[in-house]
Protein backbone atom coordinates (compact mmCIF):
# COMPACT_ATOMS: atom_id res chain seq x y z
CA UNK A 1 0.00 0.00 0.00
CA UNK A 2 2.41 2.49 1.06
CA UNK A 3 4.67 1.53 -2.21
CA UNK A 4 1.87 2.47 -4.00
CA UNK A 5 1.27 5.93 -2.47
CA UNK A 6 4.74 6.69 -3.06
CA UNK A 7 5.11 5.13 -6.26
CA UNK A 8 1.91 7.48 -7.19
CA UNK A 9 3.59 10.54 -5.65
CA UNK A 10 6.95 10.00 -7.98
CA UNK A 11 4.95 10.27 -10.97
CA UNK A 12 2.78 13.02 -10.31
CA UNK A 13 5.51 14.59 -9.68
CA UNK A 14 7.18 13.77 -13.16
CA UNK A 15 4.01 14.53 -14.89
CA UNK A 16 4.16 18.03 -12.91
CA UNK A 17 8.07 18.59 -14.57
CA UNK A 18 7.18 17.36 -18.11
CA UNK A 19 4.22 19.73 -18.03
CA UNK A 20 6.45 23.04 -16.82
CA UNK A 21 9.20 22.15 -19.84
CA UNK A 22 6.43 20.45 -22.25
CA UNK A 23 5.38 23.99 -23.06
CA UNK A 24 8.82 25.74 -24.03
CA UNK A 25 8.95 23.28 -27.07
CA UNK A 26 5.84 25.23 -28.61
CA UNK A 27 6.43 28.51 -26.42
CA UNK A 28 7.98 30.44 -28.75
CA UNK A 29 5.12 30.87 -31.10
CA UNK A 30 2.28 31.41 -28.12
CA UNK A 31 -0.12 30.67 -30.93
CA UNK A 32 0.97 27.33 -31.63
CA UNK A 33 1.24 26.65 -27.77
CA UNK A 34 -2.33 27.58 -27.20
CA UNK A 35 -3.49 25.29 -30.45
CA UNK A 36 -1.17 22.21 -29.22
CA UNK A 37 -1.93 22.16 -25.12
CA UNK A 38 1.09 20.97 -24.04
CA UNK A 39 -0.04 21.38 -20.19
CA UNK A 40 -3.09 19.27 -20.98
CA UNK A 41 -1.04 15.88 -22.29
CA UNK A 42 1.03 15.33 -19.07
CA UNK A 43 -2.35 16.12 -16.67
CA UNK A 44 -4.68 13.15 -18.62
CA UNK A 45 -1.85 10.79 -18.33
CA UNK A 46 -1.31 11.74 -14.69
CA UNK A 47 -5.11 10.87 -14.15
CA UNK A 48 -5.11 7.43 -15.91
CA UNK A 49 -1.74 6.15 -14.28
CA UNK A 50 -2.25 7.96 -10.74
CA UNK A 51 -5.97 8.66 -10.68
CA UNK A 52 -8.34 11.22 -10.06
CA UNK A 53 -7.01 12.65 -6.92
CA UNK A 54 -3.29 12.84 -8.20
CA UNK A 55 -4.53 14.31 -11.14
CA UNK A 56 -6.51 16.80 -10.29
CA UNK A 57 -3.58 17.88 -7.88
CA UNK A 58 -1.09 17.98 -10.58
CA UNK A 59 -3.68 19.75 -13.00
CA UNK A 60 -4.23 22.38 -10.80
CA UNK A 61 -0.23 23.01 -9.65
CA UNK A 62 0.85 23.28 -13.14
CA UNK A 63 -0.58 26.20 -14.85
CA UNK A 64 -0.57 28.33 -11.60
CA UNK A 65 3.42 27.23 -11.35
CA UNK A 66 4.43 27.42 -14.40
CA UNK A 67 2.76 31.30 -14.11
CA UNK A 68 4.84 31.76 -10.98
CA UNK A 69 7.84 30.88 -12.61
CA UNK A 70 7.96 31.88 -16.35
CA UNK A 71 4.76 34.77 -16.29
CA UNK A 72 3.54 32.03 -18.75
CA UNK A 73 0.56 31.58 -18.81
CA UNK A 74 -0.47 34.98 -17.35
CA UNK A 75 -1.69 34.48 -13.96
CA UNK A 76 -5.13 36.35 -13.98
CA UNK A 77 -7.33 34.90 -15.59
CA UNK A 78 -5.80 32.30 -17.77
CA UNK A 79 -3.62 30.20 -15.26
CA UNK A 80 -6.56 30.85 -13.04
CA UNK A 81 -8.99 29.74 -15.30
CA UNK A 82 -6.72 27.11 -16.64
CA UNK A 83 -6.04 25.56 -13.06
CA UNK A 84 -9.37 24.64 -12.53
CA UNK A 85 -9.37 23.04 -15.83
CA UNK A 86 -6.76 21.06 -15.60
CA UNK A 87 -7.52 19.59 -12.27
CA UNK A 88 -11.25 18.85 -13.74
CA UNK A 89 -8.89 16.68 -16.67
CA UNK A 90 -6.79 14.84 -14.27
CA UNK A 91 -9.75 14.09 -12.14
CA UNK A 92 -12.52 13.25 -14.60
CA UNK A 93 -9.90 10.95 -16.54
CA UNK A 94 -8.94 9.49 -13.38
CA UNK A 95 -12.05 9.11 -11.58
CA UNK A 96 -13.85 7.95 -14.46
CA UNK A 97 -10.84 5.08 -15.77
CA UNK A 98 -10.43 3.93 -12.39
CA UNK A 99 -14.46 2.95 -11.96
CA UNK A 100 -14.45 1.55 -15.76
CA UNK A 101 -15.80 -1.77 -15.89
CA UNK A 102 -12.92 -2.37 -18.92
CA UNK A 103 -9.47 -0.82 -18.97
CA UNK A 104 -9.28 -0.86 -22.62
CA UNK A 105 -8.72 1.43 -25.47
CA UNK A 106 -12.56 1.68 -25.73
CA UNK A 107 -12.56 2.62 -22.24
CA UNK A 108 -9.80 4.88 -22.52
CA UNK A 109 -11.27 6.89 -25.40
CA UNK A 110 -14.55 7.23 -23.41
CA UNK A 111 -12.59 8.72 -20.77
CA UNK A 112 -10.79 11.17 -22.47
CA UNK A 113 -13.70 12.55 -24.48
CA UNK A 114 -15.29 13.04 -20.73
CA UNK A 115 -12.49 14.42 -19.52
CA UNK A 116 -11.62 16.44 -22.30
CA UNK A 117 -15.58 18.06 -22.08
CA UNK A 118 -15.65 18.45 -18.73
CA UNK A 119 -12.89 20.28 -18.58
CA UNK A 120 -13.95 22.43 -21.17
CA UNK A 121 -17.36 23.09 -19.52
CA UNK A 122 -15.17 23.80 -15.72
CA UNK A 123 -13.02 26.48 -17.89
CA UNK A 124 -15.80 28.21 -19.32
CA UNK A 125 -17.43 28.35 -16.09
CA UNK A 126 -13.90 29.82 -14.62
CA UNK A 127 -13.99 32.60 -17.01
CA UNK A 128 -17.40 33.77 -16.70
CA UNK A 129 -16.42 33.80 -12.93
CA UNK A 130 -13.17 35.74 -13.41
CA UNK A 131 -14.75 38.03 -16.27
CA UNK A 132 -18.27 37.73 -16.46
CA UNK A 133 -20.97 37.65 -18.63
CA UNK A 134 -21.95 40.16 -21.84
CA UNK A 135 -19.86 41.95 -24.17
CA UNK A 136 -17.38 43.53 -21.68
CA UNK A 137 -16.54 40.06 -20.03
CA UNK A 138 -16.59 35.99 -21.86
CA UNK A 139 -18.88 35.26 -24.51
CA UNK A 140 -20.27 32.27 -25.93
CA UNK A 141 -18.72 33.36 -28.98
CA UNK A 142 -15.00 33.39 -27.02
CA UNK A 143 -16.12 29.63 -25.24
CA UNK A 144 -15.80 28.36 -28.59
CA UNK A 145 -13.20 29.28 -29.60
CA UNK A 146 -11.26 28.67 -26.63
CA UNK A 147 -12.65 25.30 -25.92
CA UNK A 148 -12.98 23.97 -29.51
CA UNK A 149 -11.97 25.85 -32.52
CA UNK A 150 -8.31 27.25 -31.45
CA UNK A 151 -7.92 23.80 -29.41
CA UNK A 152 -8.89 21.70 -32.04
CA UNK A 153 -5.31 20.51 -33.43
CA UNK A 154 -4.33 20.03 -29.33
CA UNK A 155 -7.85 17.97 -29.10
CA UNK A 156 -6.44 15.90 -32.13
CA UNK A 157 -2.69 15.22 -30.51
CA UNK A 158 -4.47 14.10 -27.20
CA UNK A 159 -7.12 11.55 -28.82
CA UNK A 160 -3.70 10.38 -30.84
CA UNK A 161 -0.82 11.17 -28.26
CA UNK A 162 -2.92 9.77 -25.01
CA UNK A 163 -3.97 6.59 -26.39
CA UNK A 164 -0.47 5.63 -27.85
CA UNK A 165 1.19 6.29 -24.66
CA UNK A 166 -1.03 3.91 -22.95
CA UNK A 167 -0.89 1.50 -25.23
CA UNK A 168 2.89 1.46 -24.88
CA UNK A 169 2.67 1.14 -21.33
CA UNK A 170 0.64 -1.61 -21.46
CA UNK A 171 3.21 -3.42 -24.04
CA UNK A 172 6.17 -2.72 -21.02
CA UNK A 173 3.18 -3.84 -18.70
CA UNK A 174 3.78 -0.23 -16.71
CA UNK A 175 0.14 0.29 -17.24
CA UNK A 176 -1.75 -3.03 -17.72
CA UNK A 177 -5.06 -3.03 -20.02
CA UNK A 178 -7.61 -5.77 -20.86
CA UNK A 179 -9.65 -8.31 -18.57
CA UNK A 180 -7.02 -8.30 -15.50
CA UNK A 181 -5.87 -4.95 -15.08
CA UNK A 182 -8.25 -4.17 -12.82
CA UNK A 183 -7.24 -6.75 -10.44
CA UNK A 184 -3.53 -6.17 -11.27
CA UNK A 185 -3.83 -2.31 -10.24
CA UNK A 186 -5.66 -3.51 -6.97
CA UNK A 187 -3.12 -6.05 -5.94
CA UNK A 188 -0.59 -3.04 -6.76
CA UNK A 189 -2.41 -0.76 -4.30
Amino acid sequence: MKNGFIKKLVLSAMFLAIGIVLPFFTGQIPQIGRMLLPMHIPVLLCGFICGGTYGAAVGFILPLMRSMLFFMPPMYPDAAAMAFELAAYGFFAGFLYENAKWHCIKSLYRCLFAAMLGGRIIWGIAMILFLGIGSEGFTAAMFLSGAVINALPGIILQLILIPSVMLALDKTHLVPFGKNALQKQKEEG
